[in-house]
């Protein structure tokens, strides 16, 4: 179709108060309100003659929107911003009106934005996955949770006692009926509608709970019990499988067997990932960082240098400083040159400081008669003597010399430096084989077998002072001894340590939440120490990403007072490293 011919005058322009009654305009307004109207003729019907009746002459043409914009001179800016909003309002009239001359509606609001049905998952918990987290439930973010009725029943038989799980289950039962007094009605339609999660303050959860509140007969293999709370679980699932085809459908266990007799029943199932700190603990902060070998030549330019008590601070910027966390130990070795061993004690936007660390593998500054014997050892001494640094996690293979070091840091700053007042040693009472029954005796001399590995330490360090003599080192021994308290892991809430030399042995068998327990007992100018190999972890369901020393670790690095080490290489004998490798 031809555009008509061009106006011969200037066209005229509608008034906001004009067309609003017919008319919805856009939301988004540039300034109309603004904007100085122009004076309009008595009659301003050219364009809405095109929504509501057919032109009145043939003598003139009908202006669309289209043609006005284009009509209108370039210069004016007050025009060209006013056309779009005009050509918007007149085509969606346009392409809204009937043949005849009807009213134009109003636009009706938007309607909310409503998630597919298959969008969401529904999980299905297995009862000792609230026995291991009870957080669990606002955990899954806005997919929803289905408990079977067993699965409370379950938890019924648990939650008296007051071991772990104990408390486990009665935080859930607590949970649950907070989540099910917020219901307005205990009726079953609304229960079948289910409960939403974030009613309770935990705002990251956005799916809904919903209970089993009918039975479900689903048929399962005649070679599966039909009594087992297991078997009652997996057909649960596989009913809500069936009812809901168009909703994926997942059981969530921690128990492996439960995981693979739901697979062999054609059943998606999948461990819960969340108590997991690493999904590999080969991603574990190992607290050390190697310099690159062209740091000198890349960062020299900028760099400033100071010193101060003997120690020399370095001042970088470049590159290398996003990478770097604070009081990680960095080092630079290269053939023909002095090596360079620093800790980052500093960092500034785009700049760090680093500061030398004290050589302990000289006999000068033996501690306590213990000298480094590699470069990971003496990292891990600096941090021990450090008073700055208040939490340390070393970890490592057996025979790095986790547990002498410390026991010789504790013992040079508690009977040399006088800086802290005694040094209490406490581990978890997880035993490797079966357990040998209850032990007699107090506290202490329950405690006695378990530290083996202390009294392993302690001779070797009474070993090393020979010219006091046999009295002499008795002597020592039974001062050591006044030093050291030996305290149980049972009897730890509540206290308070006031500058104390705390040291947790074998921490790698620790829950997060036990971790947590220990370290909130740091009182003023206490220092704790977590030693720990992950790859031996002996507590039932404890993995090397859900160990408490792996939450630790993850968890304070980069805090100004706190350090970790991972030692690589073992010094306790060749029997030992050889075995390390080879089994």
């Amino acid at each position: 179709m031809p555009l008509p011919k061009p106006p011969t005058k200037r066209a005229s322009r509608l008034d906001a108060s004009e067309y609003a009654t017919s008319l919805v305009p856009s939301k988004k307004k540039p300034a109309l309100a603004a904007l100085p109207e122009a004076p309009t003729p008595p009659a301003p019907a050219p364009v809405l003659s095109a929504v509501s009746a057919p032109p009145p002459a043939p003598t003139r043409p009908q202006r669309t929107a289209k043609a006005l914009r284009a009509a209108e001179p370039a210069a004016p800016a007050l025009v060209e911003a006013r056309a779009p909003q005009v050509e918007t309002a007149g085509a969606r009239v346009a392409a809204k009106a009937p043949a005849a001359a009807t009213p134009t509606r109003a636009r009706a609001p938007k309607a909310a934005k409503t998630r597919p049905l298959g969008a969401t998952k529904l999980f299905v918990l297995d009862t000792n996955v609230l026995m291991h987290d009870p957080m669990c439930l606002f955990r899954f973010e806005e997919h929803d949770i289905y408990l079977p009725m067993i699965t409370l029943e379950e938890l019924d038989g648990h939650k008296k006692g007051m071991t772990e799980v104990a408390r486990n289950v009665r935080q859930v039962s607590r949970d649950l009926d907070a989540l099910a007094a917020s219901l307005k009605s205990s009726t079953l339609e609304e229960m079948a509608k289910g409960l939403p999660l974030d009613q309770t303050g935990h705002r990251e959860a956005g799916g809904k709970l919903f209970f089993q509140t009918q039975l479900i007969d689903a048929p399962l293999p005649q070679g599966l019990p039909q009594g087992k709370a297991d078997n009652q679980i997996l057909g649960v699932v596989q009913a809500l499988k069936a009812q809901q085809p168009e909703r994926e459908v997942v059981l969530v266990s921690k128990d492996i067997n439960m995981r693979i007799k739901a697979r062999a029943l054609g059943l998606p199932a999948e461990d819960y990932r969340n108590d997991k700190t690493l999904e590999d603990s080969d991603l574990l902060y190992t607290g050390v960082q190697a310099l690159p070998a062209d740091f000198w030549e890349r960062h020299g330019k900028t760099m400033e240098s100071w010193q101060q008590g003997g120690i020399t601070f370095y001042r970088i910027s470049g590159p290398l400083v996003p990478s770097l966390l604070v009081n990680e130990l960095v080092y630079l070795e290269a053939p023909g040159t002095v090596p360079l061993y620093a800790k980052v004690t500093e960092i500034t936007g785009k700049s760090a400081v680093l500061r030398t660390l004290k050589d302990y593998g000289h006999q000068k500054n033996a501690v306590w008669g213990i000298s480094s014997r590699n470069r990971e050892q003496n990292f891990a001494l600096n941090l021990l003597m450090d008073p700055d640094v208040d939490f340390v996690t070393l970890t490592g293979t057996a025979g790095t010399g986790k547990t002498l070091m410390t026991l010789a840091a504790g013992l040079s700053q508690v009977l040399d430096e006088r800086r802290y007042s005694e040094i209490i040693v406490t581990r978890v009472t997880v035993p490797v084989g079966e357990d040998i029954g209850f032990l007699p005796g107090t506290e202490e001399e329950k405690m006695g077998p378990w530290m083996g590995a202390l009294d392993d330490n302690l001779e070797v360090l009474a070993r090393g002072d020979s010219s006091a003599g046999e009295w002499g080192r008795a002597a020592t021994n039974d001062l050591v001894r006044s030093k050291i308290k030996i305290k149980s892991l049972n009897f730890m809430r509540g206290r308070t340590f006031l500058n104390k030399f705390v040291i947790i042995d074998e921490a790698q068998n620790l829950t997060p939440k036990q971790m947590k327990t220990l370290i909130t007992r740091a009182g003023p100018g206490t220092k704790i120490v977590c030693l720990g190999n992950l790859a031996q972890i002996d507590t039932p369901y404890l993995t090397e990403g859900s160990s408490g020393l792996t939450y630790a670790v993850d968890r304070f690095k980069g805090w100004a007072h706190s350090g970790h080490v991972t030692l690589a290489r073992g010094e306790r004998s060749r029997l030992a490293d050889f075995a390390s490798e080879v089994l």
